[in-house]
C-alpha cells in the first residue's frame, strides 16, 4: 500500500493521477474497516491481538510501540526496541483522529489528500493533538459499532496500518 502527498496531476503514460490513486485507495481502506468488524472484544481479546501485533513486529525488527483500547481504557500497550517516547505520542495523536471520525487515522488523512489538501491545513484540528497518519484502527464490534482503537507507531504510516490490518485480519479468521 502507497499513499503519495502530492496534489493531483494529470494522468501520463505512467499511470493514474495522485487524485485517482487515492481514490481507489479510499476504496481499499474502506473496505478494510467493513471486512475487520469483530463480532466481540473482550479484554482477553486486546491481549491476544496485542501479543499477535508485538509477534509480527518481532519477526520484522519492527520498532514500533503498540497500544489496543477500548473506550479510555488502555488494555494493552508494549515498546519494542528501537521506539521511543514520540512514538507514544504518535499514538495518541492517531488514536484520537479515530475516536473523533470513526474510521482509521489513515482513511481520513487519505481523504483529504483526495481533496488535493492535507489535515493539518483543513481539517481545523490542533496538529500537536491529532494526526491523521496511518497506524491507528478502529476496533468494531458487530451490533455496537467503533468501541475502541489500535494502534501501531514506530514504521511509515502505510507499514503501520498494514501492520494492524495483517493483524485485526489474522486474530478475525
Amino acid at each position: 500500500m502507497s499513499t503519495t502527498n502530492t496534489p493531483a496531476s494529470p494522468a501520463g503514460p505512467t499511470g493514474p493521477t495522485a487524485a485517482e490513486r487515492a481514490t481507489e485507495l479510499i476504496a481499499e481502506l474502506t473496505a478494510q474497516e467493513r471486512r475487520l468488524v469483530l463480532p466481540r472484544f473482550t479484554h482477553e481479546d486486546a491481549w491476544a491481538l496485542g501479543g499477535l501485533l508485538v509477534e509480527l513486529a518481532r519477526e520484522r525488527d519492527a520498532p514500533v510501540a503498540i497500544d489496543i483500547r477500548r473506550g479510555a481504557q488502555q488494555l494493552f500497550h508494549c515498546a519494542l526496541p528501537g521506539s521511543s517516547a514520540d512514538n507514544d505520542a504518535w499514538i495518541d495523536r492517531k488514536r484520537r483522529v479515530v475516536e473523533r471520525y470513526a474510521e482509521s487515522s489513515y482513511l481520513v488523512g487519505t481523504r483529504f489528500r483526495a481533496k488535493g489538501t492535507t489535515f493539518e491545513d483543513s481539517s481545523r484540528l490542533d496538529p500537536d493533538v491529532y494526526a491523521a497518519h496511518g497506524g491507528a484502527f478502529p476496533v468494531t464490534v458487530e451490533g455496537a459499532g467503533v468501541i475502541g482503537t489500535v494502534t501501531v507507531s514506530g514504521l511509515p504510516q502505510a507499514e503501520d496500518h498494514a501492520m494492524v490490518v495483517e493483524a485485526l485480519t489474522r486474530f478475525k479468521g
